[in-house]
């Protein structure tokens, strides 16, 4: 197959709310965004995220809290060698959450991202989810920012300051959607620009990486490099056409980022299971990433409830936080 997503072209269409566009949404647009989000996303979660904010975010305080025995996810510099040392049991220690920490958002802006069946584009979910948990997170005390990978792989990352404040917020959001679409064909490498980012991050901070992790191989050891130092959540974004194929005949694909085409006939049963079967590989790699590097991850697909989403994801943290 030519590279694993293949954008249908006669699906190829212009999207209401989010990036096929080049043209920027005024800054009006975005705060009518932000009141939507709020209606039909924050009001609902509300309830079930009422003194949750210890399991969610997990600051970087320096008061010891709590000791407790290494699980294999902990980060090994928390090690109390003078406690494990005594009992024989390797014990890490836990510090008071310093509520008032930075989030950044790193935003993978490549082509894929443009791709959508089901009404919005990944891009457009991207931008739901940030507005969502921006607000989520300044209610709270929390600095928000972004860095951004474009498809200029040369280019430097462009980022927004982590500041406060719904003005900040609509800037944000205001200067995500005017990163044009990729204009020419560039392999999305998310390795280096994870790379890039750890550098400029110079405290612990709360980070949700936003991509659909179709990259050139290597961005797993540059998560788990992240992961080291922040509270890191990747967060998958997906359609359904990337997972499973109707059977609707003829079709011309084309790579989202090679732009390399091919003229398949999606009516054959065994050609859809390979997709199918290599969208399952992939989900399983993905995973296995997450959990070497010991993050947590959200999957959020174009066609779902990004409420629902959010609550499921809450529940786990809630778990692990539970657990750890």
């Amino acid at each position: 197959m030519l590279g694993w997503l293949r954008q249908l072209k006669r699906q190829r269409q212009a999207e209401p709310a989010a990036a096929v566009s080049g043209t920027a949404l005024a800054r009006a647009d975005m705060d009518a965004l932000l009141r939507q989000l709020d209606w039909t996303v924050l009001r609902r979660l509300d309830g079930a995220l009422q003194g949750d904010h210890r399991s969610l975010f997990r600051g970087a305080g320096l008061d010891l809290a709590d000791l407790r025995e290494y699980q294999p996810h902990d980060d090994v510099r928390h090690i109390d060698w003078n406690v494990t040392a005594r009992l024989q049991v390797p014990h890490v220690r836990e510090h008071q959450e310093d509520r008032e920490v930075s989030a950044w958002f790193l935003l993978d802006m490549t082509g894929s991202m443009g791709f959508g069946s089901q009404g919005q584009s990944k891009r457009a979910l991207m931008l739901s989810f940030v507005g969502v948990m921006a607000q989520m997170l300044m209610r709270r005390g929390n600095r928000v920012g972004a860095l951004m990978l474009t498809a200029d792989p040369s280019a430097k990352i462009r980022h927004v300051p982590a500041r406060m404040g719904r003005r900040h917020l609509l800037h944000l959001m205001d200067t995500v959607q005017r990163v044009p679409l990729q204009a020419s064909h560039h392999e999305t490498a998310l390795g280096p620009w994870l790379h890039q980012a750890q550098s400029l991050l110079k405290r612990r901070s709360q980070v949700f990486v936003l991509s659909d992790f179709l990259s050139a191989p290597g961005w797993e050891k540059a998560l788990s490099g992240l992961a080291r130092r922040h509270d890191g959540i990747a967060v998958r974004l997906s359609d359904p056409l990337e997972t499973r194929l109707p059977a609707a005949g003829l079709m011309w694909l084309e790579d989202a980022e090679s732009g390399e085409q091919l003229l398949l006939d999606t009516s054959d049963p065994a050609f859809r299971q390979r997709y199918a079967d290599l969208a399952l590989a992939r989900e399983a790699a993905f995973h296995a990433a997450l959990t070497q590097a010991g993050m947590d991850g959200l999957a959020l697909a174009t066609d779902e409830d990004l409420a629902l989403a959010v609550r499921h994801f809450v529940a786990l943290r809630k778990r692990r936080s539970l657990h750890a």
